[in-house]
């Protein structure tokens, strides 16, 4: 990712208040399905909506992302809410991935589909790859994020290939975005 995606992101972040505290309600609706201890790794996690969650849940939570100032304020709402969550600024199209094994990985509106060749050798046996990303279908109702950020509709199957599938979705959510939810496991 060019400096200038870090710039964009730090600019986005630079106004804390426009920026959302509340985790995704999609990988709310998915709370069963998670684990309550181990290691969690929240890729382009930004601001740490979703990671201070799966800390209050009981996990280890690494919090991965290309903006310095998203990860700042992820860190001090979790201070706010008694939670600790450790900030890994990197740029995951170009540095290494950050080493496992993770017993969660978390992708939600990140799409490099690089990565999904990634993710399953740092997965711990057992562990869980969540993806919530947005598909075409999306620009439907709206112009972001444009078609080079979205999934082709029922393509993030195949993208988890060799991880079972425990959850497959693919529909208009409450926030009217159209999503593609996968819970893949790796066998132990």
């Amino acid at each position: 990712m060019p400096l200038f995606d870090q710039q964009k992101w730090d600019a986005k972040y630079a106004v804390a208040a426009d920026v959302p505290r509340e985790p995704s309600a999609v990988l709310r609706s998915l709370d069963a399905l998670l684990p309550r201890s181990g290691r969690a790794l929240d890729v382009a996690g930004g601001a740490g909506r979703n990671a201070i969650w799966l800390a209050q849940q009981g996990l280890d939570v690494t919090i991965a992302d290309v903006s310095p100032l998203g990860l700042a304020l992820a860190c001090e709402r979790a201070r706010e809410v008694g939670v600790n969550i450790t900030p890994l600024c990197a740029d995951l199209e170009d540095a290494p991935f950050p080493a496992g094994p993770w017993d969660l990985i978390l992708v939600v509106c990140y799409l490099w589909r690089p990565l999904y060749s990634v993710y399953p050798r740092v997965l711990s046996p057992g562990g869980l790859l969540v993806v919530i990303q947005p598909t075409m279908k999306n620009l439907e109702r709206q112009a972001k994020p444009p078609a080079g950020f979205l999934l082709n509709d029922g393509e993030l199957p195949g993208l988890v290939d060799g991880l079972g599938i425990v959850h497959n979705h693919e529909g208009w959510q409450a926030d009217g975005r159209h999503d593609a939810v996968v819970v893949a496991r790796k066998a132990s």
